[in-house]
């Protein structure tokens, strides 16, 4: 049986080894040092103590950012929806006219 990958990394100064499907290695990194550094700013804040408390804090900020940014991508969308059915009327027009 084969083992599954895993990738060591660090969250606060703590070793943490982490399954990790093939080829997605870099992507768990990257994930990893983005929590690292949002948990060691709430924990250089002060007003924050323990590290669970830290990684809640850090785990509902991570979220929101990007529940955030699905709800600004949607909006985008439903702007560029708006355009796109205006610039068309606009442009059937034209060519009725034309």
């Amino acid at each position: 049986m084969m083992e599954k990958p895993t990738v060591d990394v660090d969250i606060l100064g703590q070793y943490y080894k982490i399954n990790c499907p093939k080829g997605h290695e870099a992507d768990l990194n990257e994930a990893a040092e983005y929590l690292n550094k949002q948990m060691k700013e709430i924990r250089a804040s002060g007003k924050v103590i323990g590290l669970e408390k830290i990684a809640i804090i850090a785990a509902l900020n991570i979220t929101h950012d990007m529940l955030s940014g699905r709800k600004y991508a949607r909006s985008n969308e439903q702007q560029l929806r708006e355009l796109t059915s205006q610039l068309d009327s606009a442009l059937s027009h034209q060519t009725k006219a034309g």
